[in-house]
């Protein structure tokens, strides 16, 4: 599965740790996804989505196993939902997942 992240499991150590799978940072690209930005949750240190439509928002694609994709579900927790979304690469645009929260504020998140 593509997996665009954009927030906490952008910091290889975290993606390693939390993926299960050390190799996994040196396997992303950078990845644009545009019509959102990228905003702080309320009441938690975490950044979440919301729609904005000349917004955009620079993360990693990155393609992930079935056995890494079920840790970092664990590791978002129930809040967080995966959420289908179309990001630009260097090789073109594609499909890719994304955890998004409800509840994000209007607050920019810059981590």
């Amino acid at each position: 599965m593509l997996l665009f992240l954009y927030g906490s499991l952008l910091d290889p150590a975290t993606l390693a740790r939390r993926s299960g799978d050390p190799t996994l940072p040196g396997r992303g690209h950078p990845a644009l996804l545009a019509g959102r930005q990228r905003v702080a949750l309320a009441r938690v240190p975490f950044p979440t989505l919301r729609r904005k439509p000349r917004g955009r928002v620079k993360g990693l694609a990155i393609r992930v196993s079935a056995a890494a994709l079920r840790r970092l579900n664990a590791y978002e927790g129930p809040t967080y939902r995966l959420t289908r979304v179309v990001v630009a690469t260097p090789r073109g645009k594609t499909a890719a997942w994304t955890w998004i929260a409800p509840g994000g504020t209007r607050r920019p998140w810059n981590g």
